[in-house]
């Protein structure tokens, strides 16, 4: 239902006439019907049926909302943030964490009883090319390994599809603890991303919300450590990898964020840091601007048709929400953004425009031959 219902479900979160958690399944099954399509005015006849006492900010919107009799949600534009590599560089600590799963898991190729392992370049390259951490795990052992996958504490390894996907579990778990505990210690904002945020989260007609493929265990460490409960708590829509059936690059993820607070995906910008975000953004037909990291710095998102490329928000003076989010026709981020040819300002190798384009495969096969 959009903002408005994020603003009662907040009302109801607060209150002592509730004790079930706020965002759990049985809190919103057990309002949901209570708010679908009501008025602003039944919405407040509602809450105080609830016994529930309306004061401060929440009031001064109740009573700026006054005279709306038939629609719950005013928004007029959207701001989605990814999470790894756009709210903090993530990406070094993920790798962190599956090298010390691997390790702890004693897992060994049982062809070259070599531990697993996983450099940097491949990684860069897997975050670029697979969504999801058990979706990068088997391309890792299904593609690069060529179908080897790996013996697990001196056991045999996974013949059956049951056995590879209960490795695949096991070993995702693991690594998400891993993950958790090494956040805690280095969830730090990347610059300019809280003023950005917070001029979306104080403009009520903004939906502002966090899109993920990592699970959402993961994902709200980060957030509690880097953003602050009270920010996550006015997010309009927050949605992990376990929220959807497909992972970036494909478009699910965004276009179910759009659907949700009722916006068209034109209506919309994200914030990515990889090609394959970028790509998701795109093909659900929102707009998308690039904070690019170490890992991500050498790719063509101008080619992929994002709007924008930066190292951060904070570059260019900072970037503000009248630079993202503009009026029809009207180029984003005008005069704040690196340019077209970024990459061979870069001292890219890119081939000449005029060259076929490699593949992925080839990519990936140069990729290995130079590790």
């Amino acid at each position: 239902m959009g903002f408005y219902f994020s603003f009662f479900l907040s009302l109801f979160a607060t209150s002592s006439a509730f004790f079930m958690a706020p965002g759990s399944r049985s809190f919103v099954t057990a309002i949901h019907s209570d708010l679908t399509g009501k008025t602003v005015p039944e919405l407040k006849d509602l809450l105080k049926s609830k016994g529930l006492k309306v004061s401060g900010k929440k009031a001064d919107l109740i009573a700026r909302l006054e005279g709306s009799s038939t629609s719950l949600n005013s928004f007029t534009r959207g701001l989605l943030f990814d999470c790894d590599g756009v709210i903090i560089e993530t990406e070094s600590i993920h790798l962190q964490a599956y090298n010390e799963a691997w390790k702890r898991n004693g897992l060994v190729n049982p062809v070259t009883n070599e531990p697993v392992f996983w450099s940097v370049e491949y990684y860069d390259m897997l975050q670029n090319k697979v969504g999801g951490g058990k979706n990068k795990m088997r391309y890792f052992y299904d593609e690069t390994s060529s179908g080897v996958w790996p013996k697990s504490n001196g056991g045999a390894p996974p013949e059956t599809d049951e056995e590879k996907q209960a490795l695949l579990d096991k070993l995702q778990d693991e690594k998400t603890v891993i993950y958790q505990e090494l956040v805690r210690t280095e969830a730090v904002a990347r610059p300019g991303l809280l003023e950005l945020m917070d001029e979306a989260l104080n403009d009520p007609n903004i939906a502002v919300g966090i899109c993920s493929a990592s699970t959402k265990s993961a994902v709200e460490t980060v957030l509690d450590c880097a953003l602050g409960q009270e920010r996550v708590a006015k997010l309009n829509v927050f949605l992990a990898g376990d929220d959807v059936s497909e992972k970036k690059p494909n478009p699910l993820i965004y276009s179910t964020a759009c659907e949700k607070v009722e916006l068209d995906p034109s209506q919309c910008v994200v914030v990515e840091d990889s090609l394959i975000g970028c790509k998701a953004a795109k093909a659900a037909g929102c707009n998308c601007i690039i904070t690019y990291t170490d890992s991500t710095v050498q790719e063509d998102f101008y080619g992929e048709g994002a709007s924008a490329v930066v190292e951060d928000l904070s570059n260019f003076g900072g970037i503000k929400l009248a630079d993202v989010l503009v009026e029809d026709g009207v180029e984003i981020m005008k005069g704040k953004k690196e340019g077209m040819d970024r990459l061979n300002k870069a001292g890219s190798t890119a081939p000449p425009a005029d060259a076929a384009p490699e593949d992925d495969e080839t990519k990936l096969r140069k990729l290995l031959m130079s590790l």
